[in-house]
């Protein structure tokens, strides 16, 4: 990657395409800090994202995630892994634009659905009804968002993080000036 550009890359796309693993993977490759949006909303909640979506709602947890994206850019971490959701709101997105490198982990939603079929009560914003069409609708609502402000467009199929990471790497490196 260019030397100069110390802005943190930030993970974005749909739930199940890997964002936390991948961030911690590429942190590490870094040599810096991992941030992961959920986990910082937990933390500051004493809640999970789950119990955050049944007594706010969707409004009161994203206006979380916007106060924890704000923080997090203040702490100057190498990555961070977005929620699903985080380009819903437009002052994240300037946010992202100006201040990180955003990747999309791009992911189809049949391997999404196999990756959290096994947690679907930790992911409120699918709803009810089958895991795989939740996630075609909220790729068909995000896409969209997420390849407008994506740098980098990295497939997030069946490879470890780790070799996700490498390819990230190796994108941004290709891609600087």
């Amino acid at each position: 990657m260019n030397e100069r550009d110390t802005r943190p890359i930030a993970l974005i796309g749909l739930m199940g395409a890997g964002k936390s693993a991948v961030g911690r993977a590429l942190g590490a490759r870094l040599g810096g800090r991992a941030e992961d949006l959920d986990l910082r909303i937990e933390s500051a909640a004493g809640a999970t994202v789950a119990e955050i979506f049944a007594r706010e709602g969707e409004a009161g947890f994203r206006a979380r995630e916007k106060a924890a994206l704000a923080a997090a850019l203040t702490g100057a971490p190498a990555v961070i892994a977005c929620g699903g959701g985080v380009v819903l709101d437009p002052a994240n997105r300037l946010a992202l634009r100006e201040q990180c490198r955003v990747v999309w982990l791009e992911v189809t939603p049949t391997i999404a659905a196999r990756r959290i079929v096994t947690q679907p009560t930790l992911r409120p914003a699918l709803g009810a009804g089958p895991v795989e069409g939740r996630l075609e609708a909220l790729l068909r609502e995000r896409g969209a968002l997420y390849e407008s402000m994506a740098e980098l467009r990295v497939e997030s199929g069946d490879e470890t993080p780790d070799q996700i990471a490498e390819r990230i790497v190796a994108g941004l490196t290709m891609g600087a000036t």
